[in-house]
């Protein structure tokens, strides 16, 4: 799952990374969904489904509704930078998260809000591993995991 298309550049390559996946991706706005889904279309990419929602919208009546979470290999948040949005999406996606998930998170040095986000998610007792790319943050749930915190910088 993808929150936030925009104009479907990541979502293609998720796509074209895995043509046996299937993505759901979140766009807020018709316009901007409606190019992306252009893109789809001229490359030929059957494996996304795109939905136009408020994202919050979406999540409190899809995967976590009726407490039968969804499960997602992967889940990639890029559509709101702000602290406040991030950890609401983080909360309500915890449910959707198993041993194997990966979650990224784009843009977590965008702000000082955004920076304290990131470290909240660290800090979340479900989350055992990241990596902090400086661009996107990488979580991972796995049970038997030890806790840790990885820096990648050129």
């Amino acid at each position: 799952m993808e929150i936030g298309t925009s104009v479907g550049l990541a979502t293609s390559a998720l796509s074209l990374g895995n043509l046996k996946g299937n993505i759901i991706t979140l766009e807020g706005c018709a316009e901007t969904a409606s190019v992306a889904k252009r893109q789809f279309d001229k490359f030929d990419l059957k494996n996304i489904e795109p939905v136009v929602t408020e994202f919050n919208t979406f999540l409190d009546s899809g995967p976590t509704a009726n407490n039968q979470p969804t499960n997602f290999d992967l889940i990639y948040l890029d559509g709101n930078h702000t602290k406040k949005a991030t950890l609401e999406y983080f909360e309500k996606l915890l449910p959707t998260a198993t041993n194997d998930s990966c979650w990224i998170f784009d843009d977590i040095h965008w702000s000082a809000d955004m920076e304290s986000a990131w470290d909240i998610i660290k800090k979340h007792p479900q989350v055992t591993v990241t990596i902090d790319t400086y661009q996107w943050g990488f979580v991972f749930f796995r049970k038997e995991q030890k806790k840790e915190n990885f820096v990648i910088r050129v």
